[in-house]
């Protein structure tokens, strides 16, 4: 054979087998094992990649939605498959805020509404403050589309900075909708009456308030208010009895994990397990018996993001358990949930920050990791 066509067919054959052992590699990089703390496998499987992904829920067909800090929302198949979704109006993207979370009404499957979270910014970004509007959902043949957008709750003031937004979202089964509304790192505002900051907000699904949200007689803004005294809540949902329970980073540690009743006073700034960041000592929960104490606290910190309160019965031992995102711990923390008390029993880490975690309509884990190029997993039982 000439030594020219002998190089053509040796170069045509590695690039085949280069080729190839791609095809390999990418197969192989789509799923990997976890194991956790206490030895329980979990087979991982990369779905789908995003730019800063934050939030995401199930539709009824199996479909998610799934919305990226910078400002897109997509419409995502199980398999990987996505679509960006029109319509969507403009955030103010930068630091921890962007657009936020997305739930389904309760009636979805009746009214097509969505509800989503994202910051906004009427002075070129000197102040900026979380918004929730609603939208309804339509999927034609150009492809899905939000219409007929609706503000429900504007976080009140604005304030300078990009940071402790929070902006949760859940619906409770009384079918009202609860808002964490962080404290803009501004700490005494979680203990004021007439600002928003540092609160559980409670409304009905077009907005206006329910007559029965605890403070009454504190305002008209105090009337939204649910629970007070919090920092940044960036997880929010309901048990199967129908007891609300939230986290919330703590200052430099002292991460919280609360069961929220109505008009209680969680403390902050007055209180927490944790110091300032310069060092300087903060009392702990015990020593004001009068604010409600954390049912679960980290020291150090993980840095909680995303929750969820397991139903299904692919992981049957973990039912009733609170499942917790970590950024800093780049953790996934299970969380055992005994009536009013918590413990962490289990934490998975593969090196990555987690941001939101969701159960899945046959009962897998599904979770978004943080920053660039953050994957969206499908965790099930590994064997």
């Amino acid at each position: 054979m000439p030594l020219r066509q002998h190089a053509r067919l040796t170069i045509a054959f590695l690039a085949v087998a280069a080729i190839a052992a791609a095809t390999l590699w990418a197969a192989a990089a789509e799923s990997f094992e976890i194991v956790g703390a206490s030895g329980t496998r979990l087979e991982a499987r990369a779905v789908a990649t995003f730019d800063e992904p934050w939030a995401m829920t199930f539709l009824p067909d199996g479909n998610l939605l799934v919305t990226t800090k910078p400002g897109r929302l997509f419409l995502v198949s199980q398999d990987g498959g996505k679509q960006e979704i029109a319509g969507l109006w403009d955030v103010a993207y930068g630091g921890q805020g962007g657009l936020g979370d997305v739930v389904l009404h309760p009636d979805f499957a009746e009214n097509g509404l969505v509800y989503i979270s994202s910051i906004e910014s009427h002075d070129g970004g000197a102040t900026r403050g979380a918004i929730v509007n609603r939208a309804r959902l339509e999927r034609g043949a150009e492809g899905p589309r939000l219409t007929a957008v609706e503000r429900v709750w504007t976080q009140e003031p604005k304030v300078s900075g990009k940071g402790h937004f929070s902006h949760r979202i859940a619906f409770g089964p009384d079918g009202l909708l609860y808002i964490t509304s962080g404290e803009r790192q501004k700490m005494t505002p979680a203990q004021d009456f007439d600002n928003a900051l540092g609160k559980i907000v409670r409304l009905r699904d077009d907005g206006s308030l329910p007559a029965d949200n605890p403070w009454q007689d504190q305002g008209e803004l105090a009337r939204s208010f649910w629970s007070i005294g919090h920092r940044n809540l960036l997880g929010i949902a309901f048990d199967a009895e129908g007891r609300l329970w939230a986290h919330e980073m703590g200052p430099r540690h002292g991460d919280e994990l609360n069961l929220i009743v109505r008009g209680g006073n969680y403390g902050w700034p007055l209180v927490s397990n944790g110091d300032h960041y310069s060092g300087e000592e903060i009392p702990d929960h015990d020593t004001r018996p009068d604010f409600v104490a954390p049912k679960a606290f980290w020291v150090p910190a993980v840095s909680p993001a995303g929750l969820a309160i397991y139903n299904g019965d692919l992981f049957r031992e973990w039912r009733g358990n609170a499942l917790i995102g970590g950024l800093s711990s780049e953790a996934l923390i299970r969380v055992e949930l005994d009536g009013d008390s918590a413990r962490e029993v289990e934490r998975f880490e593969w090196g990555k920050r987690i941001r939101e975690v969701e159960q899945g309509p046959a009962g897998a884990l599904w979770l978004l990791e943080d920053k660039d190029d953050g994957r969206l997993l499908k965790l099930t039982p590994k064997g």
